[in-house]
């Protein structure tokens, strides 16, 4: 039999939000030295090395720690602390530190009242590390009486928050790596799975919710969906119910293919990879974590990682990647791929934990 190529997609995002290393013992200058010892020089790595960095430094540091993210110019782990004794420990790790006013702990009681007091439709908002803040988001949707609602609150947040307008509007992406149809509407694969020795793929959960069979772009029915949660969170998994080829890649829509090994953390910073049917092939960076969008319709998603790589309706459960990780799985945002905007996508690794698959 003659088996017909269905291509996965990946996105590459680290996780971030951690800081620096305790050490067993800090060894202070003796009264005859001269001069203070200079910091080391941080160290140059390679994102996946910056985020178990991270990660470890994250558990060592406790409630020190003020957030990460990769200067992929510099390709340094940026480690945000709330002391110079912290610094220090983070120089001595590899990490390049940096004094900040926000801890973690402010962060996530200010996302907290933003939740309870300003959730509006067509608003949105994620950890920056790089500013140290809240970065809240309001689309052209969000009326002059509902910003002046918002405006209020991230005010009295004082300076561990800020707000800025976004000229498009939040949707979810709905119309695909390949192009994935049913029941009328259109998305896209993200990447495929095996689950208890079996085929799967995995997409947005805003399309399994909306499309229950699932054709290819010839129109040859592939698959049945599994599970879905949407919203909340914006994952489907779909079993495979056709004799399909389906290696585990993304299709870069030059005629050739990234290969996916495993999936992977997002981190602030990180330069990443979308693929989608409607738009195909677009980079850029994530600018955010853990972020959490009113779409317009009411739907309130959360945990979401935000980037400036543009998408359009169709490109919905697409692939997010980097390299050879997967990161993510298109949900929606804002603009478009004229003008560009911002592009919301929820953690592969999430979805994998809850379906109990593997990339494959």
């Amino acid at each position: 039999m003659k088996h017909r190529r269905i291509s996965g997609r990946r996105t590459a995002v680290a996780g971030a939000g951690v800081a620096a290393l305790v050490a067993a013992g800090v060894t202070f200058q003796t009264a005859n030295a001269s001069e203070p010892a200079k910091p080391a020089a941080p160290q140059t790595l390679s994102i996946a090395a910056a985020g178990k960095l991270a990660s470890t430094l994250g558990k060592d540091l406790g409630a020190d720690a003020a957030g990460t993210y990769y200067d992929a110019k510099t390709r340094n782990l940026v480690v945000n602390v709330l002391d110079e004794t912290a610094a220090q420990l983070v120089e001595a790790a590899g990490g390049r530190a940096r004094v900040v006013e926000n801890s973690l702990a402010e962060l996530k009681s200010a996302r907290g009242t933003l939740k309870q007091d300003a959730t509006i439709p067509g608003t949105s908002w994620a950890t920056d590390p790089r500013t140290n803040r809240i970065v809240v988001t309001a689309d052209r949707t969000v009326s002059t009486s509902e910003w002046a609602e918002l405006a209020e609150v991230v005010d009295g947040l004082g300076s561990v928050a800020e707000v800025r307008r976004t000229k498009g509007e939040f949707t979810p992406f709905v119309a695909g790596g390949d192009a994935i149809t049913g029941s009328g509407g259109r998305c896209s694969l993200g990447f495929n799975v095996v689950k208890d020795g079996q085929p799967y793929f995995i997409t947005a959960g805003h399309c399994t919710e909306a499309i229950s069979s699932w054709s290819d772009s010839d129109g040859n029915v592939i698959g049945q969906n599994e599970q879905s949660s949407f919203p909340g969170n914006d994952y489907g998994l779909v079993k495979y119910t056709s004799a399909v080829d389906h290696p585990s890649e993304v299709d870069l829509y030059d005629g050739s293919a990234q290969q996916i090994t495993g999936a992977a953390e997002a981190t602030v910073g990180q330069q990443v990879t979308r693929s989608g049917s409607t738009t195909q092939v677009h980079s850029g960076t994530v600018t955010g974590l853990d972020a959490t969008v009113n779409y317009g319709n009411g739907d309130i998603v959360n945990g979401l990682i935000q980037t400036d790589v543009c998408a359009e309706p169709g490109d919905s459960g697409g692939s997010l990647f980097s390299g050879s990780s997967a990161i993510g799985l298109t949900s929606g945002g804002s603009g478009d791929c004229t003008a560009g905007g911002e592009t919301f996508f929820q953690p592969v690794t999430e979805a994998l934990a809850a379906f109990g698959a593997q990339i494959g």
